[in-house]
């Protein structure tokens, strides 16, 4: 009989490497949101992979980076305190873009993290394959082999699913054996209010100017039961800030005549209802904490 497995994942890589969406296609679904934006990620995500022989717990981070303010710095340190803390890293560089300055500081990191003793393997993955050419894929397995001494060098597209079920052996592979961590059929640990900020950061990031991702921060208010004694169904009230660093931007994300929180209202709403499985009312406010991203107190206030 196989003996189970169980352990920590840390999927880690330079801004926009492809870290979310290949911890959705592990898990199967959702846990982690997407965009084509760098920085979208601000919170440690939990995706919880269940299998016969084994649990794997994928623990996805902001991209690994040079910091330029506070906040950089502090989503760097915590992506060095969880390297710390799991069994096995996952290190994407994307098959779409030759590896360069960000993955050769990330590999230098690792490096030195690497030289602890009871230092985690590393597993690369070239991400988003299925954007390379055979030729152009080639080329980049050969330089990310070149940037380190890694477990093991998987290609994989999170997209159409080539090489997932290749990558969850490799991973599970490295897992010391152990019970499984979390009850069976759980998906995340992820708290709910967390979820939905992430959710309606998503929507609010979709299609708009390269500046904005790093300077959007959602805050959920409350969440309220509506009261009402005919009522035949669960709805709930979600009152939600978005911070942003300058008036301009707060034009942005409110759009002409609202358009843009409009559908961003509409967006996050779907997400949050299959969520909290009951009918929500949105109400987004746009408000401007000025260069929070280097204030320590708005940066404490905002929940970094």
């Amino acid at each position: 009989m196989t003996e189970f497995r169980s352990g920590f994942a840390s999927i880690i890589g330079r801004p926009n490497a492809g870290k979310s969406t290949l911890t959705n296609a592990l898990v199967g679904t959702k846990v982690a949101i997407t965009s084509g934006r760098p920085q979208t990620t601000r919170h440690v995500i939990r995706g919880i992979v269940h299998r016969p022989d084994a649990q794997l717990v994928l623990v996805d981070t902001p991209g690994l980076h040079r910091p330029r303010t506070l906040l950089g710095q502090r989503l760097n340190d915590l992506v060095r305190d969880t390297l710390t803390e799991v069994d096995v890293v996952v290190f994407c560089l994307p098959a779409d873009q030759k590896v360069g300055p960000g993955d050769k500081y990330i590999a230098a990191q690792l490096a030195e993290l690497g030289r602890g003793s009871g230092a985690s393997p590393v597993v690369a993955v070239a991400t988003k394959a299925d954007l390379a050419g055979k030729q152009r894929l080639a080329e980049h397995l050969l330089s990310i082999s070149a940037l380190g001494a890694w477990a093991d060098i998987v290609p994989v597209s999170a997209t159409d699913g080539y090489q997932i079920d290749v990558l969850t052996d490799v991973v599970i592979g490295l897992l010391p054996p152990g019970p499984a961590l979390y009850p069976d059929g759980e998906i995340t640990d992820e708290p709910e209010l967390i979820m939905i900020a992430e959710l309606i950061r998503e929507a609010a990031l979709e299609g708009v100017r390269d500046e904005l991702p790093h300077s959007l921060a959602v805050v959920v208010d409350e969440i309220v039961p509506r009261e009402g004694p005919e009522r035949a169904e669960p709805m709930f009230d979600v009152r939600v800030s978005l911070f942003v660093e300058r008036e301009s931007q707060k034009a942005i994300v409110i759009g002409k005549g609202g358009s843009r929180l409009k559908y961003v209202g509409t967006t996050a709403r779907q997400g949050i209802e299959a969520l909290l499985g009951a009918r929500v009312f949105l109400d987004l406010r746009v408000k401007v904490a000025k260069d929070w991203q280097r204030d320590p107190k708005q940066l404490q206030r905002l929940g970094f």
